[in-house]
């Protein structure tokens, strides 16, 4: 598409604008109700993308409890052992299938700001917000290696093991023999 075209059809959608535009002004100076759309101008209308359910079943036990999961800037707190257990029993209240509750504790406390709040000592709080034990050491301990690891970017991937190729310049190394199968073989 050359620029004359695209010159064109700015044009075009600029008048589009203008046109929709007076008919809203018209329509709200006569006090009639907004016509919708048309279908046309609907699909040119960019579209909000979709929510991810485990937004909605998160937001549906902030709703009903505020003190185990409590809504951003408010730091997280470390869950009871046990807590999908106890939001089973709730699960026809919270209209949310065992599956649901399962992907939104997973979520919940698998990002920076649950794992900030397990350390050593911190009070556990069940789904009322009584305490409900205490973050043990090895808690504390794997909540900062996931905060590491989710820090560097990466996972840590299997190192393969370096071996030397032999080519015509350069000779096997001297300690490897011919049929160990870590050594490759010459030509």
């Amino acid at each position: 598409m050359g620029f004359e075209q695209l010159a064109a059809l700015r044009d075009q959608l600029a008048n589009k604008a203008k046109a929709e535009s007076k008919a809203k002004a018209e329509s709200r100076a006569e006090g009639k109700r907004r016509r919708p759309a048309p279908a046309a101008a609907q699909a040119a209308a960019p579209a909000k993308p979709p929510v991810d359910p485990v937004v909605h079943s998160i937001a549906r036990l902030q709703k009903h409890f505020p003190k185990a999961f409590p809504k951003n800037p408010a730091p997280k707190v470390p869950l009871k052992v046990g807590t999908f257990e106890d939001l089973a029993q709730h699960a026809g209240k919270l209209a949310l299938t065992e599956a649901e509750l399962r992907e939104a504790i997973r979520t919940w406390c698998s990002g920076a700001r649950y794992w900030s709040c397990m350390v050593e000592g911190a009070k556990r709080l069940d789904l009322e917000g009584n305490e409900a034990g205490v973050v043990s050491l090895a808690d504390a301990k794997r909540a900062q290696q996931l905060k590491a690891r989710r820090g560097a970017g990466t996972r840590p991937r299997k190192a393969k093991p370096a071996t030397p190729a032999a080519t015509p310049d350069t000779p096997a190394a001297p300690d490897a023999t011919p049929d160990s199968p870590d050594t490759p073989a010459t030509p």
